[in-house]
């Protein structure tokens, strides 16, 4: 490990004791686990304190673990991982934490603390139903309001729920239940060696 990056987990250690799950250093960069009931005042911390000064939310980004690791995975199956960035101190953290309940995972917002928070959020929303307390406008950013379940799940499936066309004899878009007509594409090295030739 980095010697920078041995200060800082120290760092993390000295002002985050007992809020810190667990710290790992994965490619060169420190990663932080916390609970969610301790996420806003660690935030917090790391954005305001001398010798962090996480000053920017680079992104954050849903994760859905019930396939993980090919299906060893046992702990929680939602996560947000946050990317921060200290500009003062040119140093990279990234922050898992784990929605305690896994049928509606809920989080709280972070929006009050890095307000470019606000669209991310809406994003882990929309693709993955991650519910944000607190956020001041959640509501679908990439899918349309009658879209049904979240397409970044695991267990959606591939074809979606419902499709969207225009009814011309009704005048308007309308949805309804997938029909997609099952097939066989058969490729042409498989074919028999008659392919092609007139027979008689």
């Amino acid at each position: 490990m980095a010697a920078d990056l041995i200060i800082l987990r120290d760092h993390l250690s000295g002002l985050l004791a007992g809020k810190l799950v667990s710290v790992q250093d994965k490619l060169e960069e420190l990663t932080v686990v916390v609970k969610a009931a301790d996420l806003l005042p660690v935030m917090a911390v790391l954005r305001d304190s001398d010798g962090l000064h996480f000053e920017q939310l680079i992104d954050l980004c849903g994760m859905d673990y019930s396939e993980y690791g090919d299906g060893a995975w046992d702990g929680k199956r939602f996560a947000i991982v946050y990317h921060l960035l200290s500009v003062t101190r040119n140093q990279r953290l990234r922050v898992r934490v784990f929605a305690e309940e896994d049928s509606f995972p809920v989080l709280p917002s972070v929006v009050d603390i890095w307000s470019c928070a606000n669209w991310y959020e809406r994003e882990a929303f929309d693709l993955f139903g991650i519910v944000f307390t607190g956020h001041p406008d959640l509501r679908r950013l990439l899918t349309d309001y009658g879209f049904v379940g979240n397409p970044f799940r695991k267990d959606f499936p591939l074809s979606g729920h419902v499709e969207m066309k225009y009814d011309p004899a009704q005048q308007r878009v309308v949805y309804q239940p997938v029909s997609i007509d099952p097939r066989e594409v058969t490729p042409r090295i498989v074919r028999d060696e008659l392919y092609g030739s007139v027979r008689g």
